[in-house]
């Protein structure tokens, strides 16, 4: 794919960004840092697009922190259960003395 100039808006300034992929995907990302920074103007004292800005980049680097721990932590049980599982099977498969 080659590398695009794609034209978005968020809270008001007009941005070009440049990427690969579907110009929709672009919009779609511009539109929620628009909604985001748009509810956090309602809600906190913070005037600036900037101060907005970063509290919003905050917010996202939070939720991906938390994502990120959520799937590590679901690897590790998903290994922890396999490794019980494939114990258990085995002690089934051995042959009893008797």
């Amino acid at each position: 794919m080659m590398t695009r100039t794609i034209e978005v808006e968020v809270f008001g300034q007009r941005l070009s960004l440049q990427g690969e992929g579907d110009e929709a995907y672009f919009h779609e990302l511009a539109g929620s840092v628009d909604a985001q920074m748009r509810a956090l103007a309602k809600t906190t004292r913070t005037s600036t697009p900037t101060k907005l800005a970063i509290l919003v980049a905050i917010n996202v680097t939070d939720q991906l922190f938390r994502q990120q721990r959520n799937v590590d932590e679901g690897k590790a049980d998903m290994e922890r259960r396999a490794q019980l599982l494939s114990e258990t099977i085995a002690q089934h498969l051995e042959p009893h003395s008797g």
